[in-house]
């Protein structure tokens, strides 16, 4: 059998296969510690899931518009003008199955064979192989480590070539929790206006947020920014509603006509049911619960920072938002993979290795999980790299 050489381009997902490797293990009775998820590890809203069963119920259960119903995207659009100072209409609004479907359909509408997107390390792992799927190159930026693991306008200015079709960014970030604040994202969003590019801005940790910075959509910046932004977000990590694959885009008329029309011949509508838990999720004055869980969070980030400062061979980078450490592992004299897989065999702890994330010195610590699980995680790791 033949295969598309454009699938056959694509990497596996690191983050699925270590997962997957340590929940068989733990199957089979053995003691593991996971600290690789990428999901909250707090439970739906009691409001959006008495919200979904009532959808159930009053037989909400057919086709929707391919694109999401005019009441949730109304939702959206207040959200957006609640929290982000972005007013849209319902025109400008398509959904879709989780955020990264919304990545991925926006990729598939914007590019062609030979354009090139920019993609910021440490990045989602999934961002170059969701490029490659659109047919187009990822240009991974520079490595700025040394700068908090931001890009700056020079950095985007120095990439721009006649074939750069996009920028994607992420704040905060996954993996290393980056958040960018208002005269960044201003510089960036020049620098991207005046390269004639996409913005693609992907703010789905946009809720996780610590030390009392604040989230800005870069879409904010301007009317011109606006315009030349695709913003991409979902309930799926500000409302622990991984499962119920609920995402979006708010964009110009043009950009979600042409979203709507590729979804409506792929996967036609989202969840008839989990978009009205999500309508919920958006407008049911769910502040203090999500507060709640992001003061959580920050706890734990706290934790894992003072356990790890200190450590001859691991470097913590303290993230500003999302709920993962990126820590340097350089000095173990051992690439992430090699470190993550035996860890995972010889600890029984599972992280996730830094190099799928365009960083090979570092691995990725998700700090969504209790905090005894944390506790042991971290205690096991450090025994495990001080023996080697």
């Amino acid at each position: 059998m033949r295969f598309s050489q454009r699938i056959m381009a694509v990497q596996p997902s690191a983050t699925m296969g270590i997962t997957s490797k340590a929940k068989k293990l733990l199957s089979t009775g053995e003691d593991v510690v996971i600290l690789a998820a990428g999901e909250p590890d707090f439970d739906t809203p009691e409001a959006v899931k008495k919200a979904g069963i009532k959808a159930i119920r009053e037989g909400y259960t057919k086709y929707t518009s391919a694109s999401g119903t005019e009441t949730l995207k109304e939702a959206i659009c207040r959200k957006l003008s609640r929290d982000n100072m972005l007013d849209y209409d319902t025109a400008e609004i398509a959904v879709s199955n989780g955020a990264k479907h919304s990545l991925y359909n926006v990729l598939q509408v914007i590019c062609d064979p030979g354009d090139e997107v920019l993609i910021i390390p440490p990045y989602w792992l999934s961002y170059p192989e969701m490029v490659k799927l659109a047919g187009a190159t990822p240009k991974i930026l520079p490595l700025r480590g040394d700068n908090g693991f931001k890009v700056t306008a020079e950095d985007i200015r120095g990439a721009l070539t006649g074939n750069t079709r996009a920028l994607i960014i992420n704040s905060p970030s996954n993996p290393a929790g980056v958040v960018y604040d208002e005269e960044e994202l201003s510089e960036i969003a020049e620098t991207c206006l005046a390269g004639g590019i996409t913005i693609i801005s992907d703010e789905i940790y946009e809720k996780i947020i610590f030390d009392g910075k604040r989230h800005f959509s870069i879409a904010a910046v301007s009317d011109e920014a606006r315009a030349a932004t695709v913003v991409v977000n979902g309930v799926s990590k500000s409302h622990s509603m991984t499962g119920w694959r609920i995402g979006y885009i708010a964009a110009g008329k043009k950009i979600v006509s042409l979203v709507s029309a590729l979804q409506s011949h792929s996967t036609s509508n989202p969840c008839s049911v989990s978009q009205a838990a999500a309508e919920c999720a958006l407008s049911a004055g769910l502040e203090s619960e999500i507060e709640r869980n992001r003061e959580e969070f920050q706890r734990r980030r706290d934790v894992l920072m003072s356990r790890l400062s200190g450590e001859e061979r691991l470097r913590p980078f303290e993230p500003s938002g999302a709920f993962y450490l990126f820590c340097d592992i350089s000095g173990c004299g051992i690439d992430s993979l090699v470190f993550s897989r035996r860890l995972l065999d010889e600890k029984k702890v599972a992280v996730i290795p830094g190099g799928p994330f365009g960083d090979d010195r570092s691995i990725r610590i998700s700090f969504a999980a209790d905090m005894e699980t944390i506790e042991e995680g971290i205690r096991r790791i450090k025994d495990w790299v001080r023996s080697l």
